[in-house]
């Protein structure tokens, strides 16, 4: 099945802004994940890896840094089909409004994402760390002569309450579904039967989907926005809709929290996501970056990436991205470095703080987004502070997040 006629579909969502400010200047397809990828090259490796060449991701915010990346890293050679193309939301003779949903996203996209007559479309979201083969999804899907196949994985009570559940019969078929039932009565309603009685579990909603290509424009001829909220429960009641059940690591990355805590299990002995898997490798643009040099540094648990400089007394359970400067002295501990997207010329303006962390900082439990420029002697921590936006950083569900280009004068106490 490979090179299968199936076109991938991938939802760069909204504004994002559960991942604010991350979000404040690219939409989230292009936020970094586990220092030199970025959030939209888990889709799309899932995608080429399982023989899906032709790839369309919906976008509206924000979208030039996703331009630029998308442009710069996939390309087929030119006795190939295959494509990764970004459909961005545009007003058009019939329609003048942006994106109001996720269906709406895909409606409106719909003569470009069908326009190479494939047989079955891939919808997946773009803020999900996780790795699949779909041929296996595709085979069940037309081995039970489904229209719509939703992945689903099984989950325990605690997580269940705040996704949506689905109902299965013998078959595998869904007979129901409730978005976000919450702890509640109705949960319990929803228990999969296959799990054992004394820990139930619930079979959740991956957000992934595989429709025949025939049946899907049918589903979208209304006026209904979100596909988890209307088009899926629509189709259950109308449709042979069956549920695939994946086992493997999936996450949703959707929050600073979730984003913080995916990309810190990565720095584990033993991640439950490993980057290591040739069988399913991850694509990202090819930098042509020096090796990292790495002086006097005590290391332990972390991630670093290519073309840094680095000098700190420690870091632990951290992600160095591309391009970092960290100076002597300093200390990182829980901590994402973005890096940076060039060097700094020979000769810095006067006054000008030279990209990186400077010399004796204590940077914990944060999130240090590309292009920072932190002075000497700087401490950065969230410190127990409430959730919120200040002068020259954000505290997110307990993380610190310094914004992209953010100045950190030396001596700052945040």
């Amino acid at each position: 099945m490979d090179n299968i006629n199936m076109v991938g579909v991938i939802l760069g969502g909204g504004e994002g802004k559960r991942l604010q400010p991350l979000t404040r200047d690219r939409c989230k397809p292009a936020v970094p994940v586990a220092g030199k990828f970025r959030l939209v090259d888990i889709p799309v490796s899932n995608c080429i890896n399982s023989g899906i060449r032709r790839i369309n991701i919906l976008t509206q915010f924000n979208s030039v840094s996703l331009h630029q990346h998308v442009q710069a890293t996939y390309h087929f050679d030119q006795f190939h089909t295959g494509y990764v193309r970004i459909l961005a939301a545009q007003q058009t003779p019939g329609r003048e409004s942006w994106f109001q949903g996720t269906a709406d996203a895909v409606r409106q996209s719909m003569r470009y994402v069908l326009d190479r007559s494939p047989a079955y479309v891939a919808i997946l979201s773009g803020d999900q760390l996780y790795r699949m083969d779909f041929r296996p999804v595709l085979a069940e899907h037309i081995a039970r002569k489904a229209d719509v196949t939703i992945c689903t994985k099984p989950v325990p009570r605690e997580q269940a309450g705040a996704l949506g559940i689905m109902q299965t019969d013998g078959t595998g078929r869904i007979r129901r579904f409730v978005e976000k039932p919450g702890d509640t009565p109705l949960l319990d309603e929803l228990k999969d039967p296959e799990s054992p009685a004394e820990a139930p579990l619930f079979l959740a909603s991956m957000g992934i989907y595989i429709f025949n290509a025939d049946i899907l424009p049918l589903l979208l001829d209304n006026d209904l926005r979100d596909f988890g909220k209307n088009i899926i429960p629509a189709a259950i009641q109308t449709r042979a809709v069956y549920s695939y059940r994946f086992r493997g690591y999936w996450r949703d990355i959707g929050t600073i929290r979730a984003f913080w805590e995916a990309n810190m299990e990565l720095t584990q002995t033993v991640p439950p996501f490993s980057l290591y898997d040739k069988a399913g490798p991850l694509y990202t643009h090819m930098r042509f970056l020096p090796p990292s040099k790495i002086t006097a540094c005590t290391i332990d648990r972390a991630l670093l990436t290519e073309g840094c400089i680095i000098s700190a007394a420690s870091i632990r359970s951290s992600i160095v991205g591309v391009r970092a400067r960290v100076g002597e002295g300093t200390t990182l501990e829980n901590t994402i470095v973005m890096g940076a997207d060039y060097y700094d010329p020979p000769q810095l303006p006067e006054g000008t703080l030279p990209l990186g962390i400077g010399r004796n900082c204590i940077i914990r439990d944060a999130i240090v987004d590309k292009n920072a420029r932190i002075g000497d002697g700087c401490v950065i921590a969230p410190n127990g502070r409430p959730d919120g936006q200040y002068p020259l950083y954000t505290i997110a569900g307990g993380i610190i997040v310094i914004p992209k280009n953010t100045t950190i004068p030396p001596g700052t106490s945040l």
